[in-house]
């Protein structure tokens, strides 16, 4: 009899995550938005503030992993996941764009800190035998959030008649939900593991995946330009009001079909299969997305990125882990996050000055070029060699 893939603790920790990444895109593709009517913020004064968010998360990930290889893993979840809820009363309280920055960038370190926690510890709750298949389950509380989360947030606001308070108050509800759910898990206790050993780089980011890491970075850069400017783009350039809601509804159908259609090839261990598959059809949809100005491609490309995320994403992460001991589970988490965060900055603040200087046009190419050259990557470089250096 197969070992048990959504036991209670499984169920939990997928639920919590999902509630913790939803709660912030909620509010993300509305921020450019927020800013320019509230503030009157230009484009690259929007992508310079959006992007401390992301800074802070890749500076606090990489001590992250070790944090969380080293001390109790629900005591660090639960109290980085607290901070996480605390800080978005700070988008309710701020009156000014330096406010709002400040506690943006803030924000960033418990979201760093509590993914890297939730991953590590939704592995440790997994059964051996499905662990490979239960990583790609769990990346879809990731993209089903990322996914569904803008949708809601574009029906909210129109609701709530153009009140984005009313919005952070209920990523703020969400986010509470997720705490809940996290602080009910039962993990068995876990003490204090003081390093005997000289602390290295490779105890915060794990050398070996650094091919990997470069892959990730330049998806995580396309996807970082597209996620953020889709909404600005769609209203001022498209026309088209209610878009963006449409737009990460395909994009969320893209990655349910992509669950659907690769969850075989990752319980039959083929990662690179679903990594090659996941990154050819994501270059195509941003290849739509920047040669089509038209609602058609506009809507097209979403759903084609979603399909191609949803395989290449878990793949990777599961790259990470399978190269990683099993002592270094934590850093293998933070790894992963820590290369998509640095792509997403580089994304959000490139794609401000590009669509401020050149034009929106000009940034979704880049978008494409940049993402076309880590699908090279990934071919000459990284698949061979995780094939050659995998641990399980």
């Amino acid at each position: 009899m197969a070992d048990k893939l959504w036991n209670s603790n499984y169920l939990k920790i997928w639920t919590g995550n999902f509630l913790l990444n939803f709660s912030f895109t909620l509010i993300v593709p509305l921020l450019p938005l927020y800013l320019s009517e509230t503030f009157g913020a230009s484009n690259d004064t929007i992508g310079m503030a959006l992007a401390g968010y992301t800074l802070m998360a890749l500076v606090i990930r990489p001590f992250s992993g070790y944090v969380v290889d080293n001390y109790p893993r629900k005591a660090v979840l639960l109290v980085c996941n607290f901070f996480f809820f605390v800080l978005f009363f700070g988008y309710i309280a701020a009156g000014s764009l330096t406010l709002f920055t400040i506690f943006r960038t803030l924000h960033g370190a418990p979201f760093g800190a509590t993914t890297v926690a939730a991953s590590t510890v939704a592995i440790d709750v997994l059964p051996s035998s499905r662990r490979t298949e239960g990583i790609g389950y769990y990346g879809l509380s990731n993209n089903l959030a990322t996914a569904l989360g803008p949708v809601l947030a574009i029906y909210m606001l129109q609701a709530f008649r153009g009140d984005f308070i009313a919005l952070f108050w209920l990523s703020t509800a969400f986010s509470m939900a997720g705490l809940l759910i996290d602080a009910s898990i039962k993990l068995p206790a876990r003490e204090f593991r003081p390093e005997k050993k000289v602390i290295s780089l490779d105890r915060f980011f794990l050398l070996k995946g650094w091919r990997e890491a470069i892959a990730i970075l330049t998806y995580a850069f396309s996807y970082g330009i597209v996620s953020t400017y889709v909404a600005i783009y769609g209203k001022e350039e498209l026309r088209m009001t209610g878009g963006t809601g449409i737009f990460f509804t395909l994009f969320a159908v893209g990655l349910i079909v992509s669950r659907l259609t690769g969850a075989k090839a990752l319980r039959q261990n083929r990662v690179t299969y679903n990594a090659s598959v996941g990154t050819i059809v994501s270059m195509l949809g941003y290849l739509v997305f920047a040669a089509m100005h038209n609602p058609v491609g506009y809507f097209a490309s979403a759903f084609i990125i979603g399909l191609g995320n949803g395989h290449m994403y878990p793949a990777f992460q599961n790259m990470f882990i399978n190269l990683a001991e099993n002592s270094q589970r934590g850093t293998a988490n933070s790894s992963i996050l820590t290369s998509w965060d640095a792509g997403i900055g580089l994304g959000v603040l490139f794609g401000g000055v590009l669509s401020e200087h050149f034009g929106y046009h000009s940034a979704f190419w880049a978008a494409l070029v940049i993402n076309a050259a880590g699908v090279l990557w990934y071919f000459l470089h990284v698949r061979r060699h995780f094939e050659a250096n995998k641990l399980r």
